[in-house]
């Protein structure tokens, strides 16, 4: 199904754009991963269509690339309804929304990505959307001001996140099916890669994925990635098929250790080592230090370095622990004595 944008922030390069879409499954049968979710979704979809209702407003959430635009795209599909796309920071004002809401077509999906960015004055004009599909808009100022209330069409919002901590309780009440998608095992990490070399037209054997699978961090999009970079590589320096070898190699070369951790990784775990003597470090501190954005470190770096054991939040700030200390070949008993 062709999806319609509704807001585009940005000009995505339109071949990788289309590479991307073609490397995304289209059903929930297709999608590798997240079967709880998957399980729990056909179920309420199935539900849904006897009753000839649309499906629930669903809430998504979970570190970047883990899919939930892919699995919005595939309840768009198995509603048999069309996908509208727009995010957060796009909405500016109430009137943007009111435009988008009065555009859509009964049982469309209405997909907003970073709804957590959603402003005060846009995310109220929302909650009478959500729960009796009407729109109240005021027209004129002061006292000759007149409230309209029209009615809209019965619709599904899918709102995706990486701060569901950060969505207010009113709008995330509003909601019937919240999902936090989770990192995924190398073995299915192993098979969206195989799935996706089929697709790009490349060969490669078990242990290339395996390894692309390893290095890619838990994320679907990461592991496309590095597929793709692996790819480069192969069709310049052999015959275009990827072995283990050349996956090793390629992935070297751009600096991705054996677990995936990747230039930014190890300078986050070498400022908390070095420059802070392994002492709790604030998250500001240790952004600053780094020269990245808060919500950078906390979205993209963090999730996995907590999930492997190498970092942990405490009230005092982040620590590294001894098993990163030894991944990066410091000895942690003389560090920290």
């Amino acid at each position: 199904m062709e999806e319609e944008r509704v807001i585009n922030p940005e000009v995505e390069n339109k071949t990788e754009e289309r590479l991307e879409k073609t490397l995304r499954p289209q059903t929930l049968d297709e999608y590798i991963g997240q079967d709880k979710i998957k399980e729990n979704m056909k179920i309420y979809i199935k539900a849904a269509k006897k009753r000839g209702e649309p499906l629930d407003h669903c809430l998504l959430y979970g570190p970047p690339g883990l899919g939930k635009t892919t699995l919005s795209n595939i309840i768009s599909n198995e509603m048999n309804s069309e996908i509208k796309i727009t995010s957060g920071p796009a909405i500016e004002k109430p009137g943007d929304l009111a435009a988008i809401l009065t555009g859509l077509s009964e049982f469309d999906v209405l997909f907003i990505d970073e709804i957590h960015r959603l402003s005060k004055n846009v995310e109220e004009i929302l909650y009478p959307a959500l729960e009796d599909f009407t729109l109240d808009i005021i027209l004129g100022k002061g006292p000759s001001a007149k409230s309209i209330r029209l009615d809209l069409p019965k619709f599904t919002l899918i709102g995706a996140t990486t701060k569901a901590g950060s969505l207010t309780t009113p709008l995330r009440d509003r909601f019937g099916i919240i999902h936090k998608l989770e990192l995924y095992s190398i073995e299915d990490l192993c098979k969206i890669v195989k799935r996706s070399s089929k697709i790009l037209n490349v060969k490669i054997d078990e242990e290339a994925a395996t390894e692309i699978a390893r290095r890619a961090r838990g994320t679907p999009r990461i592991a496309n990635r590095l597929l793709k970079r692996v790819r480069d590589y192969a069709l310049v320096l052999k015959d275009g098929n990827i072995d283990l070898k050349l996956t090793k190699h390629a992935l070297n070369k751009l600096e991705i250790d054996e677990l995936g951790l990747d230039e930014t990784d190890r300078k986050i775990l070498g400022i908390m080592i070095e420059q802070y003597a392994g002492r709790p470090v604030g998250i500001d501190a240790l952004a600053a230090s780094l020269g990245e954005e808060v919500d950078t470190i906390e979205d993209v770096y963090e999730p996995y370095l907590l999930q492997i054991g190498f970092l942990a939040r405490t009230p005092r700030g982040r620590i590294a622990l001894p098993k990163a200390y030894e991944h990066l070949g410091y000895d942690y008993q003389t560090r920290i004595n």
